[in-house]
């Protein structure tokens, strides 16, 4: 079994028992209203810093402006005209080859 595979088995198995956890944990009660907002913004917030993250690492050795912060910044725009994510995430990928080809 590779390192790869070994890794998603502990974070299926840190998953399951984190949601089995918490309604141990609250019972029957409900969490208030500014809990249910804070827990809200979590995922797009890891979200948003695993794109920067993965947009701007290079290999470890550290940032890189390359044809992927393009394709980032055609993406927010798509995303800012309200376009479908099919069509934000064909930009994306028409923008970074297209600086690709050109570089």
């Amino acid at each position: 079994m590779t390192g790869v595979w070994i890794v998603i088995a502990a974070l299926t198995v840190g998953t399951l028992g984190m949601r089995a956890v918490g309604p141990l944990t609250v019972g029957g009660r409900r969490p208030s209203e500014r809990a249910i907002q804070v827990t809200r913004l979590v995922a797009p917030a890891i979200l948003a810093g695993l794109v920067i993250y993965e947009t701007l690492n290079r290999d470890g050795a550290g940032i890189a402006f390359d044809a992927r912060l393009a394709g980032l910044g055609a993406a927010v725009a798509a995303i800012a005209a309200r376009a479908p994510m099919l069509v934000v995430v064909l930009v994306a990928a028409a923008a970074t080859a297209a600086v690709r080809a050109l570089g």
